[in-house]
């Protein structure tokens, strides 16, 4: 899969969680459905809508299993917030990263980041995006690098 098809996979799951967490909706009702302006990408680009959406289905479903667990781990990285403070975006964002930096080997870590922050700045306030570094940057310091992942690449 190419670094757009998982950037747009990104933004869909983002948009995803958001609607789940904010909502209250169920997740398979919310991902048997896709936002109207990527309806539109996937028009111009069909042959990569697949591999997108199960890239974007991967992460929530595994946010949402896992979520508990990465909740604890942006808790204590998010020195004086609170998980419910803090913006659904910011939040979402966060989940999505921390999930992928421990679940999807392949993809190194300094790309996870640096797409967390990229995502954040389309879709979060104007400081949100200098939050989910600082978050981020954080964890990534304290962490041992899981089995098979790079800190740099892609």
């Amino acid at each position: 899969m190419d670094k757009k098809q998982r950037h747009l996979g990104r933004e869909l799951a983002l948009q995803w969680l958001f609607q789940i967490d904010m909502a209250r909706l169920k997740p398979d009702e919310v991902m048997a459905t896709v936002p109207d302006e990527m309806e539109e990408w996937f028009e111009q680009t069909i042959t990569t809508q697949e591999e997108a959406l199960e890239f974007a289905r991967k992460l929530v479903n595994g946010v949402i299993q896992e979520r508990r667990h990465i909740d604890e781990v942006i808790t204590r990285f998010a020195k004086g917030w609170s998980i419910d403070r803090m913006a659904g975006v910011e939040r979402n964002v966060l989940r999505l990263a921390i999930y992928e930096i421990h679940e999807v080997p392949d993809i190194p870590i300094s790309v996870t980041a640096n797409e967390a922050v990229e995502v954040t700045k389309r879709y979060g306030a104007e400081e949100s995006a200098k939050f989910v570094n600082g978050i981020l940057g954080s964890f990534i310091r304290s962490m041992e690098i899981p089995e098979g992942k790079e800190k740099e690449g892609e």
